[in-house]
């Protein structure tokens, strides 16, 4: 078969030891490849998982034909006439087989002579187009009805170009072998030209690029589908921060209970986003005055995240802020959020600290479900509460919860935050602890929302592995 070049144009061959390398590099590269892609474990519901495999699929069929390609360079040279080592030969044959398996066959060669109407075929032609040995290679006119039909006008031009003009081709169709198989053929080729310049045969390498193709359209897909999923994380996450926002009281400065009367209670509270950006959870904080001239505190945390965590989270304060304005005590109103999650359609767990302060009494009545103890600091000391018993919110059908009394002093300070504010590895005694080492720094705050500055500078850097809230109550002197 005559060198697929212009005439005028002869080919110079590369050293076979240059081809060697580059083959053992594909393979050594092929098998890197091959590894990463047996090593990793994908989720089924990981989209970002699945385009990194792709991406390993797709890198191992561009080494794949390449190392076909290289092999048969390789073979070649071979045959122009330099003689190899055998058993350097033989080596190296096994490597490229077993670095390509069966996709030898992908890349095809053939020559139709214009002068003689001679046709040859390689054996992998054959293979690849699925047409037996027995029925002979194709005619050009024969060809494009193996080829689709919206493909067969690209196919006639590119014919029609190469041998009128001399352009070389380059284009790909889709093409159905004789068992039904539809494959993707990538073709390449240029004309040979006679002494007078005109056209007397074509030459073709046609390239079988139907897992490739396959594997860069799962590439599109699933980088597609990570686009989308990233898209709805942030659309999901923008419309939990504003649900959250206009649930929550804004807390731009301190709140004081009574605001018509002598100052009896200084509160204020800061919510503590997740450092890792994690999507919004279903934390909360809230202070209201009640018509009684108490004053309700309560902090909570629901399972989960998003625009469910934070619906729920709004449906429940709601409902804790009706039931405490309608005079339900703290222990009695955690059994109706109790129930609440219970019967939702949405069920979820939760805990929650609800403390009621009577300003007249100086006395706070407060109940929990599964949460950490508001910290007590007083006289320069802080100390968790004693908790009474309540159970998280949602676990179980007709729980009862207990409900603690305090005497409350002038000057006293309690703080009253969800378990968000944990470090990785941390328990809620280590928290208690550095809440109370703070005690020095509470005692030269001026008022409640120095506190909270005192709080976050302490648990808002990195660590934490989840949002947070804080709240700072202090009885005024």
């Amino acid at each position: 078969m005559p060198s697929h070049v212009f005439a005028d144009r002869p080919a110079q061959p590369p050293e076979r030891g240059t081809v060697d390398e580059l083959i053992s590099q594909t393979r050594r590269l092929r098998g890197d490849v091959d590894t990463i892609r047996r090593d990793a474990v994908i989720a089924e519901d990981d989209p970002h998982g699945r385009w990194q495999r792709a991406l390993c699929d797709l890198a191992v069929h561009h080494l794949d034909d390449l190392g076909t390609h290289l092999g048969q360079l390789k073979e070649g040279l071979s045959q122009e006439g330099e003689v190899l080592d055998p058993e350097l030969a033989e080596h190296e044959a096994d490597s490229v087989t077993a670095a390509t398996g069966s996709l030898l066959s992908r890349v095809g060669s053939a020559e139709w002579n214009l002068l003689t109407d001679e046709v040859s075929w390689s054996d992998e032609l054959y293979q690849i187009l699925g047409r037996d040995t027995k029925n002979g290679p194709m005619s050009l006119d024969e060809l494009p009805s193996m080829v689709f039909t919206e493909d067969q006008p690209l196919l006639t031009a590119l014919v029609t170009d190469c041998l009128v003009d001399g352009r070389p081709i380059d284009g790909e169709f889709r093409m159905v072998r004789a068992d039904g198989r539809v494959r993707t053929v990538h073709m390449m080729g240029e004309p040979v030209l006679d002494a007078d310049g005109s056209t007397a045969s074509m030459w073709a390498v046609l390239r079988d690029v139907s897992e490739l193709r396959r594997s860069q359209r799962t590439v599109r897909e699933t980088r597609d589908s990570v686009r989308r999923r990233q898209h709805m994380e942030e659309t999901e996450r923008r419309l939990a921060v504003e649900m959250q926002e206009a649930v929550l009281p804004p807390w731009r400065c301190s709140l004081r209970f009574p605001s018509n009367g002598p100052t009896a209670l200084d509160v204020a509270a800061h919510y503590l986003p997740s450092p890792n950006g994690a999507l919004i959870g279903g934390n909360w904080h809230d202070a209201l005055q009640l018509p009684t001239g108490e004053s309700l505190l309560s902090v909570g945390d629901l399972t989960g995240h998003g625009v469910a965590a934070t619906s729920a989270m709004a449906t429940l304060l709601g409902a804790l802020r009706g039931m405490a304005v309608a005079g339900i005590r703290p222990g009695q109103l955690m059994e109706h959020l109790n129930q609440l999650l219970e019967t939702s359609s949405q069920p979820a767990l939760g805990s929650a600290v609800c403390c009621r302060y009577d300003p007249v009494a100086r006395s706070l009545s407060w109940a929990q479900a599964g949460h950490p103890a508001p910290v007590l600091f007083r006289n320069g000391t802080g100390r968790a509460l004693s908790t009474p018993d309540g159970v998280l919110l949602g676990a179980t059908t007709g729980a009862t919860y207990e409900q603690a009394e305090l005497k409350m002093l002038p000057g006293d300070l309690l703080v009253l935050h969800t378990d968000g504010l944990t470090r990785r590895g941390a328990t809620t005694d280590d928290d208690t602890d550095r809440l109370t080492a703070l005690a020095p720094r509470f005692a030269k705050a001026r008022d409640a929302q120095e506190c909270v500055r005192v709080v976050v500078e302490e648990f808002g850097e990195n660590g934490r592995e989840d949002d947070a809230c804080v709240m700072v109550a202090r009885i005024s002197s």
